[in-house]
């Protein structure tokens, strides 16, 4: 089967944290579905290709929006981060992926570990443009305070969707991360309060609201954080028929 491509080019990079950045670009409009992912072919290694799903749903002025962690070991994730320029040109390729929601559907759990969270971002930005979108309950994590890095914009959201509710997750509340220049240049101001952060990992917290078996399920982060949220879900009594995934 034939690659499909389109060309965009970088309007921004904005660098978040020491190993994360927020890349901007507008350019060909990419026929994705929100909660799709897609390749990236970037001008610091264009062979290598780096799978990465925007954070915005579809616009018709080719705007795309990518979250984007530097991967230990990552060469194409690491350029991003710390070499992207305005200007460059990437290739974008192929979007597919099974996340996806039903906005006449029943409710929506949501659980996004680290930049997870763009495509379940992409989702509810698509949500809000529907007359009545489904109660989304939305579970992002991370190891750190730090690792909650969007925590300020699901905020100001939450305010802004009456149907929307964040819920914090933080594996070690007493754990302020590595040193990391950027953050302290930025401050690390999440939004939420200390009594809405919840402690323990993601699969710990949300299994222990028992079994959606009435809910559309969507699961995004790593490959391990995803398998153990899944296995934790279904032992839990979720149907695994219920539960959408996509590691990154």
């Amino acid at each position: 089967m034939t690659s499909r491509s389109w060309t965009s080019t970088v309007v921004e990079h904005h660098r978040l944290r020491e190993d994360l950045a927020v890349v901007r670009l507008i350019g060909d409009v990419v026929p994705f579905r929100p909660g799709q992912y897609v390749d990236v072919s970037v001008p610091q290694n264009a062979r290598l290709l780096r799978r990465l799903s925007p954070a915005l749903p579809p616009s018709q002025d080719g705007k795309l929006e990518f979250h984007v962690k530097t991967v230990p070991g990552g060469w194409v994730s690491g350029a991003i981060v710390k070499d992207t320029q305005p200007g460059d040109m990437w290739t974008i390729i192929d979007p597919r992926g099974n996340l996806a929601v039903d906005e006449n559907g029943p409710p929506v759990i949501m659980i996004a570990g680290g930049t997870g969270l763009a495509p379940m971002r992409s989702i509810i930005l698509d949500l809000a443009q529907s007359p009545n979108p489904p109660l989304v309950y939305l579970f992002f994590g991370g190891r750190t305070l730090r690792d909650l890095y969007a925590a300020d914009m699901l905020w100001i959201l939450a305010h802004e969707l009456p149907w929307l509710q964040p819920i914090p997750v933080v594996e070690d509340l007493t754990d302020a991360g590595p040193p990391d220049g950027w953050a302290e240049r930025l401050g690390v101001d999440i939004g939420f309060g200390e009594d809405h952060l919840v402690e323990g990992t993601l699969a710990d917290v949300v299994s222990s609201y028992g079994a959606f078996t009435e809910h559309q399920v969507l699961v995004c982060g790593s490959a391990a954080m995803v398998r153990s949220t899944r296995d934790r879900l279904i032992a839990t009594g979720t149907p695994a028929e219920a539960i959408s995934f996509d590691p990154y």
